[in-house]
């Protein structure tokens, strides 16, 4: 009677491999609260992005670098309540030139932009940006890419562009009100459509009457956007440096 063939036993299944993720971290620094919780919130929920700390101050952040590892990227204002986030960025790329550092402003001029691109900045953003807007900047940036704002592209490429044969300008005469301007000018020191509208007397239906034609009239979609369209033709003073 033939024999049967043994019954091999199989070796166990090999347990998986879970590769964790690998996470960047966000160094963030901004002086308004609300804005500070807004960033921190949408690099918090980004996948891929961790956040390292939330910082209001140049002092904190020059403390703070001197202290931790550095991050992969600095997302930082310029107008800080004891000085410039350029001091920030310029101190990152001294510590950690592989690190990447981008300005999210409200200050779109040509002056900030040059000033913080020569202090290292790799991006620059409107700080009115949507979360999933700034988001991918950050991938972007660290995909080795330089986001910018549109309106702040288009502005330079207008300022480094040189027609061959261009005639003498007029004049510019303000295409806006008196009563825009003024909305404008509330809008540029971030106050709510709410406060416009009581620190003008008027209702909030006005106001965003007002803004809506101001959007028109600028060619802008956003408050950032008008305030940076509004700079450059000098409807609003420029910010100090």
């Amino acid at each position: 009677m033939p024999t049967a063939a043994p019954i091999l036993a199989l070796p166990p299944p090999a347990p998986a491999i879970t590769i964790a993720p690998v996470m960047h971290r966000v160094l963030l620094l901004e002086d308004d609260p609300v804005t500070r919780d807004r960033l921190a919130g949408i690099v918090a929920a980004a996948p891929g992005l961790e956040l390292a700390a939330a910082l209001a101050d140049v002092r904190s952040a020059l403390a703070w670098l001197a202290a931790h590892e550095p991050p992969r990227v600095l997302l930082a204002d310029l107008h800080l309540p004891d000085g410039s986030g350029v001091d920030v960025i310029r101190r990152l790329r001294q510590v950690a030139p592989a690190s990447e550092a981008m300005v999210i402003s409200v200050f779109g001029d040509e002056a900030h932009v040059v000033g913080a691109i020569e202090a290292g900045a790799t991006g620059y953003l409107l700080k009115d940006a949507g979360a999933a807007e700034i988001a991918q900047a950050v991938h972007r940036l660290i995909a080795g890419e330089s986001p910018i704002s549109s309106a702040i592209a288009r502005h330079l490429l207008r300022r480094y562009q040189t027609p061959a044969a261009a005639p003498a300008a007029a004049p510019m005469t303000s295409p806006l009100t008196g009563r825009e301007r003024e909305v404008l000018q509330l809008i540029a020191k971030g106050l709510s459509y709410q406060h416009i509208a009581q620190a003008l007397q008027m209702s909030p239906h006005t106001v965003t009457t007002h803004i809506k034609q101001i959007y028109r009239k600028l060619e802008v979609h956003s408050r950032g956007e008008a305030v940076f369209e509004a700079m450059q033709l000098g409807l609003l003073p420029p910010a100090p440096p």
